[in-house]
């Protein structure tokens, strides 16, 4: 039986085109047949695959997660973004990632997804899904968006805004970041919501538990209509009067990693955080200062 790997990248990029060659050449010498993925393609579009390898930015891995999810392929990115969150492996590392990919020589984290519904006033829904967030933000940007925030069933509050972000722990160092929302250990199973610039003294950010459900009411009095995003890439209409519910997927992606480092660490690498002069505690668990 074949053996083929999934190859998903930022394609017009000169750098992205000489790591797929290269990642090319480590598949082949493995006896791995390499699959391309065009840019329009889906699920049903592709041959089988049991492995899937990035190259590029995190866009790139969130639509490798398209790609991907529901199945059991591991994904593993290799960054030739910026900060690149999601990836495993840097640009120089391609011929190496690829190498203990193929030999099975890695770990599977799986992240949670989740699931998004858009009832609409007229009795129809749409549906859709994220691994970082779901956005909801107004469709008209001279316009302000009033919603209405429940969890579990019970009304939270209302405000104006520009937006709200619901994200996975996956999401909390994207979109959510950015809105002002913490940074959340992958392992904590929970979901944030974050308001965009909210006109309201209560809007600051929630974390709530696996199996709540958080709803977005775009309110009849709304100046604009809305738009909720799906990871940056699917989108739904939010008309007045709809209502977005999201809650915690059962299916899940399943990210390839090569290196058992904990967050933290990632943390301080991908942002540059300062940590020179950090003296540590000794294994036997007392300070690390000299006479203490």
């Amino acid at each position: 039986m074949t053996r083929r790997a999934l190859v998903v990248t930022h394609g017009g990029r000169e750098e992205a085109v000489a790591a797929t060659q290269e990642a090319v050449r480590e598949l082949e010498a493995a006896g791995v047949e390499p699959v391309l993925a065009p840019d329009d393609c889906g699920p049903d579009d592709l041959p089988s695959f049991e492995l899937a390898i990035v190259l590029g930015g995190d866009g790139t891995i969130l639509r490798a997660a398209e790609l991907t999810r529901g199945t059991d392929v591991p994904v593993l990115g290799v960054n030739l973004g910026h900060v690149g969150f999601l990836a495993e492996a840097e640009r120089d590392d391609v011929g190496e990632a690829v190498r203990r990919l193929t030999a099975g020589d890695f770990e599977v984290e799986e992240r949670g997804t989740l699931d998004v519904r858009v009832l609409h006033p007229d009795g129809t829904v749409g549906t859709g899904w994220a691994l970082n967030e779901a956005a909801i933000e107004k469709a008209d940007r001279s316009r302000m968006l009033e919603v209405m925030l429940e969890v579990d069933g019970h009304p939270l509050s209302s405000f104006g805004c520009d937006g709200v972000v619901a994200s996975t722990a996956t999401g909390s160092t994207a979109h959510a970041f950015s809105a002002g929302g913490p940074v959340v250990w992958p392992d904590v199973d929970g979901m944030i919501l974050v308001p965009i610039s909210a006109h309201a003294l209560f809007a600051r950010p929630l974390v709530v538990g696996p199996r709540s459900r958080l709803a977005v009411e775009v309110l009849d009095r709304s100046s604009a209509r809305g738009l909720v995003t799906c990871d940056g890439r699917r989108q739904l209409d939010v008309p007045r009067g709809a209502r977005v519910e999201v809650t915690r997927s059962d299916v899940p992606v399943r990210l390839a990693r090569l290196s058992l480092a904990p967050f933290t660490t990632r943390l301080v690498h991908k942002f540059g955080l300062p940590v020179s002069g950090w003296r540590g505690r000794p294994a036997g668990g007392g300070s690390a200062r000299t006479g203490e």
